[in-house]
């Protein structure tokens, strides 16, 4: 069986939308088609048709603001430009246009040597190796694993790029049948053993893997790879298997650079429980053991609750009276759901889309940032055209397969995972709790010294490193300059002595919001130079970044510095932004070419500001 997206939708009139493209005049109509285009099922002509029209656009075009423009390279051992198309598209599909480099054949780790080669010139923000198993188990089991490593540090070294390893497909037949582990020096199991040694290794260099041996198990070795194009032409992955393999590897790069989503929204009636339960009571609902139905919507409950508990949002977007709609959360025994574990209910009669758009605000998230789930077609098919930001799969008809095509469908991939991101589904249900009680406040000076707000700051190092690169690499709403960078890079501002750096924690009387800004300013003489200032949308409207530019003019006092410059750097995400210096007697100097504009402030000018948050720093 050929591996295929099942989680998105077909779409009959695929081939006709794909010729109707080239018709299409206006330029944000013709982006927003294609991204539409690229949420669909497709195979690999399709995906190629697609990939040549984006290529074509991207040239006569502007890339829109909302599409984040990347720089991967692909080096690998053998044969993979056939899968380049099917990159490009699956890339698309989560908001990033990848400009892609490929070794040529066999010349990976010469291109990371040479410091003259075009790998070089090219300077990747993500390394994506992708090392064939008959290259591998050539090399041996310990001489493979040294060349990963030696590439991962060459790689982080030399462009400060992100890291992504492909885990190696078990291409070999066994030699001795099912207990193959007893026959050491076999090509299969030297790659059994590379790949159950791969993850501490990944771990200690700050590797991401691409797990490509569960694709072999997921869909069959057979599916993946084909022993005759590998001898015809080196291709280790079958052309047909490309749209799958490739979007697995993406989700992987989108994640790094903080594109996965963060919320969970559920409908309710035949998503969570079977039958409807205005109708049949709380009681007369399918849900729990001894039913083959009412098991397999308790599976799905736990699988949601297994998300929750890892940071992920769960939401409810229901057509329902809400007391009808709360009832089984309340009163149904076999309930893995209850009311606390989610962060915004919404039961009523109005559209969908409209409710959505409220989850998103009441939860200070994009709309790119939710999963909407629903048993019901039309109302699926209403949200993508509604909201083609929202990811929206293409769920089965029988409940058994509720949590298999959500899985599969990556749209939660991470990795890592800080105590910031086990405690987010807490933090999220919070922030609601807040909202609703600004609401109700009578002017926004009691809602703020009512929430007993307190700041807590201390420079980045090694045990904050992964939420520092996290939310530096996913922030893109509240930030001046929108870096994106890896941890070998943020090492080095670590242990650069002319590199002051500030992460921040809230916390107020709801609990502890985590670590949620980000500073970072170089000493250059008598100059304060503002390199970085960030801020998580979840703690917008309470004055925080007042405190962080007070701390900003401590430290440039501290340091004998008579001027503070600051830089923006326009995205299409960040106008919020836009005037946050001049907001605080900034004054503007001058304007790049790309649109960045430069702002200078005299120390001796800077005032601090009163806040309602007392400020501390951890030592």
């Amino acid at each position: 069986m050929l591996p295929t997206l099942t989680w998105l939708p077909a779409d009959v009139r695929t081939d006709s939308r794909l010729a109707a493209l080239k018709t299409i005049e206006n330029a944000e109509e013709a982006w927003r088609e294609a991204a539409v285009l690229a949420r669909t099922q497709l195979d690999f002509t399709q995906t190629g048709r697609l990939d040549r029209f984006v290529e074509r656009l991207a040239l006569r075009r502007p890339i829109p603001g909302h599409i984040v423009s990347l720089r991967v390279a692909l080096l690998s051992s053998c044969t993979t430009e056939h899968l380049l198309p099917s990159l490009r598209i699956a890339a698309l599909r989560r908001g990033l246009l990848i400009e892609i480099f490929v070794n040529a054949y066999g010349q990976y780790f010469q291109d990371l040597l040479d410091p003259d080669s075009a790998l070089h010139r090219f300077r990747p923000e993500v390394c994506c190796f992708a090392l064939d198993a008959h290259h591998l188990a050539e090399l041996g089991v310990d001489a493979a694993l040294e060349r990963m490593s030696t590439c991962w540090r060459l790689g982080q070294e030399h462009f400060s790029a992100s890291v992504v390893q492909q885990t190696v497909l078990p291409v070999f037949e066994a030699e001795f049948g099912s207990n193959e582990h007893r026959l050491s020096n076999s090509p299969l199991n030297h790659l059994r053993q590379i790949n159950a040694r791969l993850p501490a290794m990944a771990d200690a260099a700050a590797v991401a893997l691409f797990n490509a041996n569960a694709l072999a198990v997921t869909y069959g070795v057979d599916a993946i790879h084909d022993p005759a194009l590998w001898h015809l032409a080196k291709q280790e992955v079958h052309p047909s298997a490309g749209p799958v393999w490739a979007d697995h590897f993406v989700r992987v790069v989108a994640a790094m650079r903080g594109r996965s989503a963060k919320c969970l929204v559920l409908d309710l009636d035949n998503t969570l429980w079977g039958g409807v339960v205005g109708e049949d009571g709380v009681y007369g609902l399918q849900l729990g053991e001894g039913h083959a139905a009412g098991e397999a919507y308790l599976e799905f409950q736990r699988y949601c609750l297994a998300l929750k508990e890892r940071g992920i949002a769960l939401a409810v977007c229901s057509k329902n009276d809400e007391p009808n709609a709360l009832a089984p959360f309340r009163e149904h025994s076999a309930m893995l759901l209850r009311e606390p574990d989610i962060a915004c209910f919404v039961a009523n009669w109005q559209d969908k889309a409209a409710n959505l758009r409220h989850i998103a605000r009441t939860l200070h998230l994009g709309l790119d940032a939710l999963v909407f789930v629903d048993d019901n077609p039309a109302e699926r098919a209403l949200v993508r055209q509604e909201l083609p930001e929202v990811a929206v799969p293409e769920m089965p008809e029988d409940p058994a397969g509720f949590v298999r095509c959500l899985a599969r469908a990556g749209y939660f991939e991470a990795v890592c995972c800080t105590a910031d991101d086990l405690s987010r589904a807490k933090q999220y249900r919070a922030n609601a709790a807040r909202t609703a009680v600004r609401e109700t406040a009578t002017d926004m000076h009691s809602y703020l010294a009512g929430l007993d707000m307190q700041a807590h700051w201390k420079p980045f190092d090694e045990k904050g490193l992964a939420r520092i690169v996290q939310l530096i690499n996913k922030t893109n709403q509240f930030n001046l300059t929108t870096p994106r960078v890896s941890e070998a890079e943020v090492r080095g501002w670590m242990a650069d002595p002319c590199m002051k750096t500030w992460q921040i924690r809230l916390t107020d009387r709801f609990g502890d919001n985590g670590v949620v800004a980000l500073m970072a300013a170089r000493v250059c003489g008598s100059e304060f130079v503002l390199t970085m200032l960030l801020m998580s949308c979840r703690v917008l409207g309470r004055r925080l970044e007042e405190e962080l530019l007070n701390l900003l003019g401590v430290a440039a006092r501290e340091a004998g510095a008579k001027q503070i410059t600051g830089l923006y750097r326009p995205t299409a995400k960040n106008g919020m932004v836009r005037d946050l210096l001049l907001r605080f007697d900034f004054k503007h100097v001058a304007d790049s070419a790309d649109g960045s504009a430069t702002w200078s402030l005299p120390v001796s000018g800077w005032i601090p500001r009163d806040t309602e948050i007392a400020v501390s720093r951890i030592l």
